[in-house]
């Protein structure tokens, strides 16, 4: 019988869109309404946060902050942020099924950790509403985690461990220990530790790599080598237990911390 008893998993750049893509053009063009201009990099360095909070850390980043002022005659504060937001989730909703292919491995990573006997957990840093046309996209594709918590449905989301807690009460399972998160961003993975689960950091398919499937392809050894090196040093730097390129990657892992869990070790 297996000494864990559940693996929760991030959506966006673990389970499905390759290189997390969905919400980046959606960022970019919500800007872009505001007559601001920001990039594909800037608008990755908060991903992981409940996309509000994503906006509001865009928003402080100085130079950002400085764009927006010489557009608007001031700094931008909360109440740019929830105008920002309010533009913001419906035009990602829009998209959100445009990524939603399933990152390969993930749906039999999935079957081979239920037939280990552990539950399937699953929280984003979507709301509710960009969740709702990807769920039936996900399930038709064979994902139908046993439980979901968004972004907005409690007080507080990532980096806070909330939603891991209320995925805990939603399965069932304690103590934190034998529990595992899977994502592939450094809010995901602090929410992992602060709930006191193993972590594992998800590098190549994800956000810290930012590309898709074809573009990781299509690079040339080196270029790969680098890239997924950082990748995998932004993770570990985030305190990930263990960093894989994806979640076809990852039974290993759950073997591994299965033995230290045997040897009395905790996350």
């Amino acid at each position: 019988m297996s000494a864990l008893k559940a693996v929760v998993f991030d959506w966006a750049g673990t389970i499905i869109d390759f290189g997390s893509r969905a919400p980046m053009g959606a960022f970019v063009e919500v800007f872009r309404q505001f007559g601001v201009s920001i990039t594909i990099a800037e608008a990755r360095g908060p991903m992981g946060l409940p996309k509000w909070d994503h906006i509001a850390a865009l928003l402080a980043e100085p130079t950002i902050a400085a764009r927006w002022q010489a557009a608007h005659g001031s700094l931008p504060g909360k109440i740019e942020a929830d105008r920002i937001y309010e533009v913001f989730v419906p035009l990602n909703a829009s998209v959100v099924t445009d990524y939603a292919d399933m990152i390969p491995g993930a749906v039999e990573t999935v079957a081979a950790c239920r037939a280990r006997g552990l539950k399937i957990g699953s929280t984003t840093g979507y709301t509710r509403d960009i969740m709702q046309p990807l769920l039936p996209v996900a399930a038709a594709a064979g994902y139908a985690p046993d439980n979901l918590v968004c972004a907005g449905d409690l007080e507080a989301g990532r980096p806070t461990p909330l939603m891991m807690y209320r995925t805990f009460l939603d399965l069932g399972v304690y103590p934190a220990e034998r529990v595992v998160k899977v994502d592939d961003t450094a809010p995901g993975i602090a929410e992992g530790l602060a709930a006191g689960t193993w972590t594992v950091g998800v590098a190549v398919s994800g956000n810290a790599m930012g590309l898709s499937r074809e573009e990781v392809e299509a690079l040339p050894p080196h270029a790969f080598a680098e890239r997924r090196a950082a990748a995998v040093a932004s993770l570990r730097r985030a305190g990930a237990h263990a960093v894989i390129d994806s979640v076809a990657d990852l039974l290993p892992v759950l073997d591994d911390f299965e033995g230290r869990l045997a040897r009395g070790e905790k996350p």
